[in-house]
């Protein structure tokens, strides 16, 4: 599986229509609010064969209330081990 997190700004007033609409898709594994330029923090998982760009385009971006999106895909978790 690979880890990467998109960071969505939201039409104002929807930041919580947002969460909950990703909540209830079950495609994320964890939902942050932020603040900042950005009103939320989202890390999903998906297979490798998955297209990171396809999946934010067809998954994150469809639902309604979101304005703008900005993915960042990671390449190595530090901690313990």
């Amino acid at each position: 599986m690979v880890p990467f997190f998109v960071q969505i700004k939201c039409k104002l007033g929807q930041s919580y229509t947002v969460a909950n609409a990703l909540a209830e898709a079950e495609i994320a594994s964890e939902i942050y609010s932020t603040a900042g330029n950005y009103d939320l923090l989202v890390k999903f998982y998906v297979d490798n064969a998955t297209d990171i760009g396809h999946f934010v385009n067809e998954k994150v971006q469809v639902l309604p209330g979101i304005q703008d999106t900005h993915t960042i895909i990671t390449f190595k978790a530090f901690g313990a081990t």
